[in-house]
């Protein structure tokens, strides 16, 4: 247990810094606008009287310290000075910068940890009698509990709550969250005709493919491109996958075989491969509309309108909301179920107080993606999602962490760095029209 924990704090670790390294700004310089930084060199090469001279001579927008900073009649000088705006701008900027940095990688890393546990802790607590419906059930409207008490809470600043209530609907709350809802209801049905068709490495490769239809998605959705080194990253992250559930080997033989001959019929095709690769497309969907929804949507304050993006906090609660619903409606039409049938065998079945443990983790694990949909993009959820995939198999495994794992772990880690180092940059081309 201690060598398990040891080694979850050194992959959470590995994480962080991977992150920090990657998201966080250099802001040594700035905070500083390039054209103080420029001026001031100059003056260091004069003598104190040109200095004073130089200073009473500048534009005041080119030193904060100028006596020019004095206020002048705006009627003879429009050189009226107060506070550089490029500085402020700039620190704002800057400032806001970091908090989404610090966000980012605090709920990655989180999240990472609660998938990486989540389940050791199913398997653990949850009976295989119990009737996963009402399970699920409960996770979405604790979901919408949670994320309620930290919306309504004092852990978000009035102002902010505020902003996002204004012009708040049910129409537009359905716009936003029905559709991406319904593809994860559509996914998890996909995905669970895929798990009974086809054995658990086959599925868990497969479904790696979902990192790769998040950044299609974003790209048609929300015209996010990714650079070649970012295709590259995308692409070693996959081959992270592969060794993780050991199908490439470091040492001979070097590929190994995923399932038998029969996973390639026709029948494992239909009912296995092709819902598999339909579910993590609409993962991917569902990720991108919800980026989006998070990022780019519009709020109305007045007669102004800003895109700002959907709060988390009031989007995940919207989100859960409708699948909560769905998944009411599914029961309620059912041929073989009905919402009777379901409550008694759930209240037959042995909830006991270790029950609700994974079923929380798992309910805040949900708040955790909406936070990092938000500030990191669904993509790089798929990196966060695949350091939890090495810390589960390391609490899983009792001999602790194989070459497999740190050949998988550190490609990851090399893939989210270069992922996070070096993003798309726009072409700007402008055109000079000639007078």
């Amino acid at each position: 247990m201690m060598k398990t924990t040891n080694t979850l704090l050194i992959l959470s670790a590995l994480l962080s810094c991977t992150l920090t390294n990657g998201l966080l700004p250099n802001q040594s310089l700035s905070a500083v606008p390039s054209k103080s930084r420029k001026n001031n060199r100059k003056r260091s090469l004069l003598s104190p009287s040109e200095q004073r001279d130089l200073k009473w001579r500048m534009s005041p927008y080119d030193d904060d310290t100028s006596p020019m900073s004095a206020r002048r009649n705006p009627a003879t000088d429009k050189r009226t000075h107060s506070t550089t705006p490029s500085t402020a701008s700039s620190s704002s900027t800057s400032s806001s910068m970091t908090s989404s940095s610090v966000i980012s990688i605090l709920s990655m890393s989180l999240l990472a940890i609660q998938f990486g546990i989540q389940p050791g802790l199913m398997r653990k607590y949850i009976p295989t009698t119990i009737c996963r419906s009402t399970v699920v059930l409960v996770q979405e409207l604790l979901k919408v509990v949670f994320s309620g008490l930290i919306f309504f809470g004092p852990l978000t600043p009035k102002e902010d709550r505020h902003e996002a209530l204004a012009g708040w609907s049910v129409t537009r709350a359905l716009q936003l969250g029905g559709l991406p809802a319904a593809l994860y209801c559509i996914q998890n049905v996909a995905a669970l005709r895929a798990y009974q068709h086809l054995q658990p490495l086959t599925f868990n490769v497969l479904n790696q493919t979902k990192t790769l239809s998040a950044a299609l998605c974003c790209y048609l959705l929300m015209n996010k491109k990714q650079s070649r080194v970012q295709m590259a990253s995308l692409s070693m992250l996959l081959l992270a996958a592969l060794f993780m559930e050991q199908v490439i080997s470091i040492v001979p033989p070097f590929i190994h075989a995923v399932g038998g001959a029969s996973d390639w019929s026709s029948s494992h095709m239909t009912q296995g491969v092709l819902p598999i690769l339909l579910a993590s497309f609409l993962s991917g969907l569902a990720g991108a509309l919800t980026q989006k929804n998070l990022q780019q949507s519009s709020t109305s304050q007045g007669t102004t309108t800003q895109r700002k993006g959907r709060n988390p906090y009031l989007f995940t609660m919207e989100l859960c909301s409708f699948s909560a619903l769905f998944l009411l409606l599914s029961i309620l039409f059912h041929p073989n179920k009905s919402l009777s049938s379901v409550f008694s065998s759930s209240a037959s079945s042995s909830w006991t107080a270790s029950t609700w443990i994974p079923v929380v983790t798992n309910a805040l694990g949900g708040i955790l993606v909406g936070l990092v949909t938000k500030y990191a993009g669904v993509v790089r959820k798929g990196f966060a999602l695949m350091f939890g995939i090495l810390i589960s198999g390391v609490c899983s495994s009792s001999d602790g962490i194989c070459s497999q794992q740190i050949m998988g772990g550190s490609l990851a880690a090399l893939s989210l760095y270069w992922h996070t180092k070096y993003p798309y940059k726009q072409q700007e081309v402008t055109a000079k029209k000639s007078s």
